[in-house]
């Protein structure tokens, strides 16, 4: 081959190689760095109002913190950052349940006979929880004075929400009902220990459309999640070096929310202070005591085979009668009286009267007279010989299966 064909063959290959690139899947967009204290806030608001909830872990925390998060996720030991939520230790029941099968059929029922109707006693309830959870959230030691404040006044605005919307309304509940059974049961999370085996991102991104759908149905009753997002107002109170106050401003159901946060600058980068403690706190728990994610896993398991377990017996004890008075026993009644001085006040009778009482006491099921009210003891019913305390066999058949055995004479 002449240097002009080697030449030309060389040029037409990586013609055609530069083509092929210029073909090729545009490369990823580069991750948005939060490089000012505001962008911290405004970065993951964003991902919230794009239903982003495996964005949201991303640009929380610090790479090396969120791959050990992923870690401790598939080990069953955390399910940051849902556990951010309230009630985050039965989020999986919750999906679980949705997902079971005739889950509508048997929550659309349980609705109607629980709640259709009851927007009185809804509203109460919703009070008395406003109360008390706010009332909990100012006292746990587990939150910052930010986060209190900020928790109270997010408490407070959905509380007032729930206590004026139709939350028993059946229409509304018969049509919400079948939206999230079904974006549910999508998520494939339902199985038990679902949650770790997918790890963290990926239960993160099949939980996206839940979540949106989620803010479909809350949005029926009056409560628009996207539109208090699209509201927050992130402005600077104060910055030293690497710590900031970030103030934040928002409408959530009609209630202005006026609260800060902290932040700080880690390798370039800003992030929520508190958003960090608590991450930090699961990953570092001992295991016991992050055992959260277990007893999610229990539960779903329990959810997933309560129609399938077999009906179980009745175990229920059943106490064993208790046997008729003895001839013995009722001999030793005797002979406590006797002691006394009972029988000095009655005369000496003979021996063949006292066998009618001794007969009577070692009949089945009789229950044996006080003390105080039996009659006085009859030196004969103890100085009698032992063939006079024994009874015919027909006697002692009528008597009952107590009294087949002839008693021992004393």
């Amino acid at each position: 081959m002449s240097i002009v064909r080697r030449v030309r063959m060389i040029c037409l290959s990586t013609a055609l190689l530069v083509a092929a690139a210029g073909c090729g899947p545009d490369p990823a967009p580069a991750e948005p760095v939060a490089s000012l204290p505001t962008q911290a806030v405004t970065q993951l608001v964003a991902d919230l109002r794009r239903n982003d909830l495996a964005g949201y872990a991303r640009h929380a925390l610090p790479p090396e913190l969120h791959a050990r998060l992923e870690t401790a996720w598939r080990e069953g030991r955390t399910t940051w950052p849902l556990t951010e939520l309230p009630l985050h230790d039965r989020f999986p029941t919750f999906i679980a349940a949705l997902a079971a099968q005739n889950a509508e059929r048997d929550l659309v029922a349980s609705f109607r006979r629980q709640f259709a109707g009851a927007d009185g006693e809804l509203h109460s309830a919703a009070r008395t929880l406003g109360v008390f959870a706010i009332q909990y959230v100012r006292s746990e030691a587990v939150y910052s004075d930010t986060e209190r404040d900020h928790h109270a006044q997010l408490i407070g605005a959905i509380s007032q929400w729930a206590q004026t919307t139709s939350l028993g309304d059946s229409a509304k509940g018969r049509a919400a009902i079948p939206q999230l059974v079904s974006a549910a049961r999508a998520t494939g999370l339902a199985a038990p220990d679902a949650f770790a085996h997918n790890g963290m991102d990926r239960s993160l991104r099949r939980l996206g459309p839940f979540v949106e759908r989620l803010k479909q149905v809350l949005g029926g009753y009056g409560l628009d999640l996207d539109a208090a997002l699209d509201s927050v107002d992130a402005t600077l109170a104060e910055q030293t070096g690497d710590t900031a106050r970030v103030r934040i401003r928002y409408q959530l159901a009609g209630e202005p929310v006026d609260a800060y946060v902290l932040v700080e600058r880690r390798q370039d980068r800003w992030y929520l202070s508190d958003v960090l403690r608590h991450a930090q706190a699961e990953v570092e728990a001992p295991p016991r005591a992050a055992s959260a994610a277990g007893q999610q896993a229990a539960w779903a398991r329990a959810v997933a085979n309560r129609k399938s377990a077999p009906p179980r017996p009745a175990t229920g004890k059943v106490e064993a009668a208790r046997p008729a008075a003895t001839l013995p026993d009722a001999g030793k009644a005797d002979s406590g009286k006797v002691e006394t001085g009972t029988a000095e006040a009655n005369p000496p009778e003979p021996a063949a009267k006292a066998e009618g009482p001794q007969a009577g006491a070692g009949k089945a099921g009789t229950v044996p007279t006080p003390a105080a009210a039996q009659p006085a003891a009859k030196p004969g019913a103890i100085t009698a010989p032992p063939a006079a305390a024994s009874k015919p066999a027909a006697a002692a058949a009528a008597a009952g299966p107590t009294a087949a055995a002839p008693p021992k004479p004393r």
